[in-house]
């Protein structure tokens, strides 16, 4: 089930993001998991509409929406279990969403999003934070 999730959900959602990132991103630093950590809640979230995905009557993954989707976790013990994938059909199909960033180094997430249709269109060599990581951009 999705829902738009509330200011009361972000903890949770944090905790997703950590955990999804360490699972995931091997190649962003300690020092930058904590940096984003902290600006997560405070700067980001309240920047995007948040839908949060509930299943097993928790919240197991969610999306974060701008012009395009900003975010996009799923908590480890949920991986491919479809829920990404339905996250990211409701933002396309209710919200409209047909760009995306991605880390260029999350492999998996670029084969998924290339899987969904959608096709790399541009690239910057940092984030929006000016840290070393490549992000591609992606457009369906």
């Amino acid at each position: 089930m999705i829902k738009q999730a509330t200011k009361e959900d972000y903890k949770e959602l944090v905790e997703i993001w950590e955990q999804a990132i360490r699972a995931t991103h091997n190649f962003v630093t300690e020092e930058d998991i904590l940096y984003y950590r902290r600006k997560i809640p405070n700067e980001f979230f309240p920047n995007v509409k948040l839908w949060k995905y509930i299943a097993d009557n928790k919240i197991c993954g969610f999306i974060g929406l701008s012009e395009i989707v900003e975010m996009l976790f799923v908590k480890p013990s949920y991986f491919r279990k479809g829920i990404g994938g339905r996250l990211l059909d409701f933002a396309i199909e209710n919200e409209g969403m047909r760009r995306l960033d991605v880390n260029e180094q999350n492999i998996g997430a670029l084969k998924f999003y290339l899987s969904k249709g959608f096709k790399v269109v541009g690239c910057s060599e940092t984030d929006s934070e000016g840290k070393p990581y490549p992000i591609l951009h992606m457009t369906l």
